[in-house]
């Protein structure tokens, strides 16, 4: 650069040393609580797609009438779920998000009545200052997700489409594949889907040991609250290793400009030195004339 000198160089690799310090203690951190956050997705996991599995054979089964959530309306007034994160840092994390909350929005939801319902700081900051209506904003989700935040969640979630405010909710997260892996979905959340028959199949009903709005009354929104968390769940191990992968990637960049600017700033001293040796011989030449 023009004008640069040997103080700023020391300077900037110095600052360069620093944020590689800090991008390296991100990673180990997103790499410890990476593991945690896996062993409690692959934990969940089972549970969350044996229930869905059931819930959607049984909506199949049942008269849609015979609860509200299992009810299909004409699907005018959409809620979208929004799982973002609290913090950045994370690569593309968060964009992939809104991008397909946008596209969701833009395509299925046009003409059509909707809210949203964010969790995530990403997700409320940047829906916040656009034009659509937020229902729900939840904060410092990702930091410690539980059980009991889904629940709250969720029952909020129901008790618009217990009283026919909803037509149909969906919800978008990353799924946790892999630490370098993630892949965005949108899934409906309510009503609970129906599965289509193959062929001549035929659905018979259950047979049912308590009354069956006895059991739905209980079931169905556990089903709600269950799939929220799986998703929050998804939601905080894709997102450690997004944060992993960044940081990595980060703490290389910084190692690479180091190694650029300590090779400038030796060039720049070994020209400085060559310079002052010509003046010394130079001189000495000159008094021995």
């Amino acid at each position: 650069m023009p004008g640069e000198n040997l103080i700023d160089l020391r300077r900037r690799v110095r600052s360069v040393k620093n944020i590689r310090q800090i991008t390296r203690a991100m990673k180990f951190v997103s790499a410890s609580k990476l593991r945690r956050a896996q062993d409690r997705i692959f934990s969940a996991r089972p549970y969350a797609n044996r229930m869905l599995a059931v819930l959607n054979s049984l909506a199949t089964r049942v008269d849609p009438s015979s609860h509200p959530l299992l009810a299909e309306r004409d699907n005018q007034r959409i809620m979208l779920v929004v799982v973002t994160s609290d913090k950045g840092l994370c690569g593309a994390f968060n964009s992939n998000i809104i991008r397909g909350a946008v596209r969701f929005i833009e395509s299925d939801a046009a003409n059509k009545s909707l809210t949203l319902s964010l969790l995530g700081r990403k997700g409320v900051d940047w829906f916040g200052k656009r034009p659509w209506p937020i229902k729900h904003q939840y904060l410092n989700i990702s930091s410690s997700v539980s059980y009991p935040y889904a629940q709250e969640i969720a029952q909020a979630i129901v008790d618009y489409y217990v009283n026919s405010e909803l037509d149909s909710v969906q919800i978008v997260y990353n799924e946790f594949k892999s630490v370098i892996q993630q892949r965005l979905l949108i899934e409906p959340l309510l009503p609970i889907r129906r599965l289509e028959p193959k062929g001549q199949e035929v659905f018979l009903d259950y047979i049912y040991e308590q009354p069956p709005a006895v059991i739905f009354d209980r079931l169905l929104p556990k089903h709600v609250e269950t799939q929220i968390f799986r998703a929050m769940l998804e939601s905080e191990a894709a997102e450690h290793g997004a944060r992993m992968t960044a940081m990595d990637s980060a703490t290389r960049n910084a190692e690479d400009m180091i190694g650029s600017l300590t090779l400038r700033m030796n060039r720049m001293r070994q020209a400085s030195i060559t310079k002052e040796l010509i003046e010394i011989v130079s001189g000495a030449e000159a008094l021995a004339g």
